[in-house]
């Protein structure tokens, strides 16, 4: 279609100037006394010419009135065109773990006029690495208004550092301003404050934030699972003072985990110190129906209540199936310590101690000894335990 209009109008320019040049008129120009004649067609393509000289003059006028504009323009794209250089560099080197470098290039390449807060961040970070926290703190300040998203890279930067200073309230109050700016916590916010709250042994919201983060299968599993450990064991030690919370919590815990080594012997520990003797047996004995544990039965012989004779029934049925383990007979052997049984504790205490020698063992023996008068015997059990408590 454009092939055509142009040919259509080189044809109407021929014959125009066909008619211009077979046209027999003239042109007079008089300003007394002079006068000048030309020919029409001459006169024609003179006002063409002088149309397109004062066309180009007039182009080359606002030309060079724009020259200022135009060079200042080209300046900026230059300054800006080093600068995302020496942006790319800072990343570069960052990345790389040259942090001085990664420093330097990011400081030229706010010098140059980069605006992205992300030469900023690089910054500090690579500030953070050498240790310079003076000059961290000054790059973090000056990125404040910036965008959101810049602001968001910012405040992350920042919990970050306060983490790695072990300032886990100040790492707290981060994250708290980044969620007060309407953003919805992403997956790297939500790990941030999992080790913010860790380090403030904030634990009941940890494992809030734990959740959290397994919903978005953001957490390696065995992680996570270590992590819930330490925190029900973390919480059960901070309620070792208040019986009540202490049943309060142990009502809470997840079953699985009642019935974890760590946690049961911690538990009943807890409750025997209270003298919830009752308590206490039945966290050990769940546990240790669940999973045999020799170290953990050993505490149930500390459970000295009102309930001795139903541990003890359920102590020997144990021993039906675990006749050869130390921990058994030893707590047997306080159990009936506790209950006046004599002799069966003379059996269980030497049973245990034929197996694996203990001091408990030698201890319980010496003070059976005395309450039987027989005084020497006692001397003797209780130097054996003094002797096992040096080598332990």
């Amino acid at each position: 279609m454009k092939f055509l209009v142009w040919l259509l109008a080189l044809f109407a320019a021929a014959v125009a100037l066909t008619m211009v040049a077979h046209n027999p008129g003239y042109v007079v120009l008089v300003y007394p006394p002079y006068r000048m004649e030309m020919s029409l067609t001459l006169f024609v393509i003179g006002l063409l010419l002088l149309f397109v000289v004062g066309y180009f003059a007039v182009r080359l006028f606002f030309a060079a009135l724009q020259l200022p504009s135009h060079v200042r323009v080209f300046r900026e794209e230059r300054a800006q065109g080093k600068g995302r250089t020496a942006m790319m560099e800072a990343l570069t080197a960052f990345f790389e773990g040259r942090y001085a470098i990664a420093e330097k290039a990011a400081a030229r390449a706010i010098e140059l006029g980069e605006k992205s807060g992300l030469n900023h961040v690089i910054a500090a970070r690579s500030a953070h690495e050498l240790r310079e926290f003076s000059k961290r703190d000054a790059y973090l300040a000056s990125a404040e208004g910036k965008s959101v998203g810049e602001s968001t890279m910012r405040l992350m930067a920042k919990t970050e550092f306060m983490l790695d200073q072990k300032q886990p309230q100040s790492a707290l109050n981060s994250l708290k301003e980044m969620s007060e700016g309407s953003l919805r916590k992403h997956v790297g916010a939500l790990q941030l404050e999992l080790r913010a709250q860790q380090q403030a042994r904030n634990w009941e919201a940890a494992l809030e934030v734990l959740a959290q983060l397994e919903k978005r299968s953001a957490i390696d599993k065995v992680l996570a699972e270590q992590f819930r450990l330490q925190a029900w064991l973390e919480l059960l030690d901070a309620h070792t003072g208040d019986l009540m919370a202490l049943h309060a919590l142990w009502k809470r815990i997840p079953d699985e985990y009642r019935l974890r080594t760590k946690v049961t012997a911690m538990a009943a520990s807890a409750f025997i110190k209270f003298q919830d003797c009752k308590q206490a047996s039945q966290v050990l004995r769940d546990s240790l129906n669940a999973q045999w544990d020799s170290e953990l039965v050993t505490l149930y012989g500390d459970c000295q209540g009102e309930t001795v004779l139903a541990q003890i029934e359920q102590a020997e049925k144990w021993l039906k199936q675990h006749a050869d383990d130390a921990g058994l007979l030893l707590a047997l052997g306080k159990l009936c310590l506790h209950k006046g049984l004599w002799g069966k504790a003379q059996n269980y205490l030497d049973a245990s101690n034929s197996l694996q020698p203990s001091r408990a063992a030698y201890a319980g023996l010496a003070q059976l000894a005395e309450k039987l008068g027989q005084h020497e015997r006692a001397a003797a059990n209780f130097q054996k335990a003094m002797e096992l408590g040096q080598c332990d």
